[in-house]
């Protein structure tokens, strides 16, 4: 008789449940099992309900949560002529390499604009493609306080004052507006950056003050907001 004790199931737990929250890959092994459910890992992303053109989609997450990935399937999957907005700029080896592998995850139907500061100019102008995919609102606003300071690489103990500042949220107003105003499908990709401890240092709380400001701003504006946790996307709205 076995007499060792067992932990408690969780609330709502169901025998044979861990079994079926396995990767199908999991339970086989082996490449055929991993062939024969391919078709798992390419869903349909078009949102229920997503009407072509005039819609502005939030999709926002933590750093290495699936985002950037979702947004491009999601872009894929609902339009023919696209635009790829790229805020990112290539400063160091580091971003380089990055830039160079989200170019890779892209294919040849993406055209692609890198434009670190003057978005709202960008889609304002860009008037034939079906869907803009702009990647991501925080670097964009990184690369405002830089621009407004007049320095590249602020340091940790520095500040963006006053009428600087308030130019900043500014831009963030006229971006919103510009999506509003498209008739392109606008897809928006930032991260979540208020869910940690308070930056210990005055720059870090206001970079995290402002783009909690946008990400307010976007939501409120889009039509579809959606939280990606680990490669998993969660409508907000």
């Amino acid at each position: 008789m076995n007499t060792k004790s067992q932990k408690p199931a969780p609330v709502g737990f169901e025998r044979g449940s861990e079994v079926r929250s396995l990767p199908p890959q999991a339970l086989s092994g082996g490449q055929k099992s991993e062939k024969k459910h391919s078709k798992l890992q390419t869903p349909n992303l078009v949102p229920a309900g997503f009407k072509r053109g005039s819609t502005l989609i939030f999709i926002l997450g933590g750093a290495r949560s699936g985002k950037s990935a979702y947004a491009l399937k999601l872009a894929e999957s609902i339009a023919d002529k696209r635009l790829y907005l790229a805020t990112a700029q290539a400063l160091d080896e580091e971003m380089a390499e990055r830039i160079k592998k989200h170019k890779k995850e892209r294919d040849n139907n993406w055209a692609t604009i890198e434009e670190p500061v003057n978005l709202a100019d960008v889609i304002t102008k860009n008037k034939r493609y079906d869907v803009v995919l702009l990647d991501c609102l925080t670097l964009w606003i990184s690369n405002l306080m830089s621009k407004k300071s007049g320095v590249r690489g602020l340091p940790p103990n520095a500040s963006i004052g006053g009428q600087k500042s308030e130019a900043i949220y500014k831009n963030i107003n006229q971006l919103a507006s510009a999506c509003k105003q498209s008739k392109a499908t606008i897809i928006i990709v930032s991260n979540e950056v208020g869910l940690g401890i308070v930056p210990g240092n005055p720059l870090a709380r206001q970079f995290r003050d402002i783009a909690g400001y946008a990400n307010q701003k976007i939501a409120a504006a889009a039509d579809e907001v959606y939280f990606v946790v680990s490669g998993m996307a969660m409508r907000m709205k």
